[in-house]
């Protein structure tokens, strides 16, 4: 990102690569003291700890997608309210989120993000019930005779 980006564009852009699973990217855009929360679990503190805790979306999950339906800018502080899109194989499951993003010196030093648990287990739940119903109709469906 140029110097000039607004805190904004400096989280579209964020965001836009963890779309791509591009962590090397992503990692471009946080500090190296930056703090990432799921609430109410415990904060990654750092680069390494964030690192990690992306790394293991990108080994176990295979799609990542990010709707965002707002976004505002209050100086360093970027809100947005979005749904996130998780995927691993056939399963699918999405969820409204709201997420603060603070930025300093043209790097996210900040990622919280805050959701209902109630509405992540129900998305997890129908992602792997149609999952389910997909694998089983594709093996139940009848193949053509090979000559």
């Amino acid at each position: 990102m140029p110097e000039t980006a607004s805190p904004k564009e400096t989280v579209k852009a964020f965001l836009s690569a963890l779309e791509a699973l591009d962590i090397e990217q992503a990692l471009t855009y946080v500090a190296s003291d930056v703090v990432y929360q799921n609430v109410p679990l415990p904060p990654a503190r750092g680069i390494a700890a964030f690192e990690k805790q992306m790394r293991m979306m990108q080994k176990y999950g295979s799609g990542f997608e990010v709707k965002v339906h707002h976004i505002a800018e209050d100086g360093p502080i970027v809100l947005t309210e979005r749904t996130d899109v998780l995927e691993s194989g056939p399963w699918r499951a999405g969820f409204w989120v709201c997420g603060t993003f603070e930025v300093r010196d043209g790097r996210i030093v900040l990622w919280r993000d805050y959701f209902d648990w109630a509405t992540v287990i129900a998305a997890s739940a129908k992602g792997g019930f149609r999952a389910l119903v997909s694998t089983v109709s594709k093996r139940l469906k009848p193949q053509p005779d090979r000559p």
